[in-house]
């Protein structure tokens, strides 16, 4: 984490959050890294199915190839990390034992397993991963929250070829992804929110 940042609370982490394109040459170690896709972890998905995957990019020359994938965007090599956020229903459905809680008895786990697959068996594999990308998105918001309540910056981006991400980072052809996020430390302050009123956006019944 760094070390002129206090860990932010929720709150915090959100309203000092911008999308930032403009990144310091300044390493983020692989404890930061590790612990940001902790948190990020722990987003709500149904079923506990959990279908989010992640490709942490800190090579250059890796990071040059998605740059031309994702239109040039200038935070791609800017940044010393991009973080892919891919869906992967294959093998979620193929491992769906590990996301059942242990507290769930044993004569229930396989039922449970079951009736997981049941649920998608008559769908095709794009209808499967299109689910799978609805609820990475889930843990696309809490990636930038983690993220901005341990002092780093970031910039997601749903604008690139995704053939050529999966391509490039050799991904199966079979997984969405959802999102490339940039993340460092901010070389710049970027825009301060301006967002809708609540009454604009919500109704009370």
């Amino acid at each position: 984490m760094l070390s002129h940042i206090s860990t932010l609370n929720v709150t915090e982490a959100a309203e000092s959050r911008r999308s930032i394109r403009a990144y310091k040459d300044v390493e983020v170690p692989d404890d930061d890294l590790r612990e940001i896709l902790r948190v990020t972890g722990l987003a709500p998905s149904a079923f506990n199915a959990q279908p989010w995957r992640f490709v942490v990019v800190k090579d250059a020359a890796v990071r040059a190839q998605l740059a031309e994938a994702a239109y040039g965007q200038k935070q791609v090599t800017a940044a010393p990390v991009v973080i892919a956020i891919y869906s992967d229903m294959n093998d979620t459905l193929e491992t769906i034992e590990e996301t059942i809680h242990p507290g769930v008895p044993a004569d229930r786990r396989a039922p449970q397993a079951l009736g997981f697959r049941n649920n998608f068996a008559k769908q095709d594999e794009a209808e499967r991963e299109q689910w799978a990308a609805s609820q990475s998105y889930i843990a696309l918001g809490y990636l930038t929250l983690a993220a901005s309540g341990m002092g780093y910056a970031t910039s997601a981006m749903l604008g690139f070829k995704p053939d050529e991400v999966k391509k490039i980072l050799g991904l199966p052809s079979h997984v969405r992804v959802p999102a490339l996020v940039a993340l460092g430390v901010a070389d710049e302050e970027g825009f301060t929110h301006h967002r809708h009123d609540i009454d604009r956006i919500a109704r009370f019944i």
